[in-house]
């Protein structure tokens, strides 16, 4: 995986330019969670712009599911360095959370000022259909890669039933690329001297700390300890933080948890930026700033160490392998979760002909879901004024 050439400053300034744009515009219109993001980023990035091949996408899903840390935001820094080098790299992952972050810091300065989150229910009302037919385009165009035969097929399918069984998704992904290595590999294992050494990268957490008052140091590196061992979903980041600061530090209450994870619900972006909400409650404007510097910090570093490693994993068989199981896995998933998100959203005959309508202007017309969300959003907000 390497940065465009360094010969062609004018072009990479061109590439530059056009990654700060996208993922400013997808840091304001990118709702509903990991699922979502990935289908959006695949629009963008794969069938609009043509930056990404489907395989070399699917593998960079595959890839960020294996380390720890926000995936969505880890697919934005790995596309922006594909796409523009280093700056890419930086800039990519900048534009995509800061926006959230800045959304979140004024709705908790609201919070702090009337003691109460706002209310957006109607914005989700509208959003989320046109979210779900946009999560089914993406699936669609990944499944015809990703379920490249009877094997991985298999995988996605047992995955999808697992999931539903309350298996971890984290240990999915694992055994769902352990055997369809193993299996796509059989014969080669009985060939002397052949093995494979897995070492997923495993965050080592900070010593335990005694209740203490409050203060910047301790919140960021909280913080950062969460970013840098959180596993899964950004709904596991809800665990964490009531482990954290509601357990251990007796810094917030479960109701200001709940609002705080509410509010990063209801804005576009990566759900982690909650952070700065909780950051904000607990130190204003400098605790938002650390605690969004510490829960994002460890995603650029992993992207940076991980990034020369995947295409040595599709080009080695063995490795190769592994990845299209995480693949087939991860397609899986996001078919659970966009079911999840389906039988929670499509609630009424409007919302179920938002998202048909939706699909079907993605699939026949490509009309770019941005467009889309913003008429989604305007449906809502006509739904809260007429009764």
């Amino acid at each position: 995986m390497t940065p465009p050439p360094a010969s062609e400053p004018a072009s990479l300034s061109r590439r530059l330019l056009e990654v700060i744009l996208l993922f400013l515009k997808l840091g304001f219109t990118a709702f509903g969670g990991p699922a979502a993001h990935v289908a959006l980023f695949h629009e963008e990035v794969v069938e609009r712009r043509k930056w990404l091949d489907e395989q070399r996408f699917l593998d960079l899903i595959g890839a960020t599911n294996l380390i720890p840390g926000p995936n969505s935001t880890e697919i934005v820094i790995h596309i922006g360095f594909l796409r523009a080098g280093w700056l890419g790299f930086l800039f990519a992952g900048l534009c995509f959370t800061l926006p959230a972050a800045l959304i979140v810091l004024a709705l908790a300065g609201i919070y702090v000022r009337f003691g109460s989150a706002p209310q957006a229910g109607w914005l989700l009302y509208g959003i989320k259909p046109v979210i779900i037919a946009v999560i089914l385009q993406a699936l669609l165009g990944l499944g015809k890669k990703a379920l490249k035969d009877r094997l991985t097929g298999a995988a996605g399918v047992l995955v999808l039933v697992a999931y539903f069984l309350g298996v971890n998704e984290v240990a999915l992904l694992f055994i769902a690329g352990l055997l369809v290595m193993l299996f796509k590999n059989l014969q080669k294992m009985k060939k002397p001297g052949t093995a494979l050494a897995l070492l997923p990268l495993a965050g080592g957490g900070l010593p335990a700390l005694a209740s203490i008052p409050f203060s910047l140091p301790v919140l960021f590196l909280t913080f950062l300890k969460i970013g840098s061992v959180l596993y899964g979903s950004g709904y596991v980041l809800l665990a964490f933080l009531k482990a954290d600061f509601v357990t251990r530090l007796g810094w917030i209450t479960d109701q200001q948890l709940i609002d705080a994870v509410a509010i990063g619900q209801v804005t576009p972006g990566p759900l982690f930026t909650a952070a700065t909400f909780i950051g904000y409650l607990l130190g204003g404007a400098p605790g938002a700033l650390l605690a969004t510097i510490g829960i994002f910090l460890p995603s650029f570093v992993f992207v940076a160490l991980s990034k020369p490693v995947i295409p040595r994993l599709r080009n080695s068989p063995w490795a190769g392998s592994l990845l299209d199981g995480v693949n087939a896995a991860s397609l899986g998933l996001m078919a659970a979760v966009t079911w999840q998100l389906g039988v929670a959203s499509l609630t009424d005959p409007l919302t179920l002909g938002l998202a048909l309508v939706s699909l079907f202007l993605l699939l026949r017309y490509k009309v770019s879901s941005t467009w889309l969300i913003a008429g989604g959003a305007l449906v809502g907000l006509a739904s809260m004024i007429v009764p």
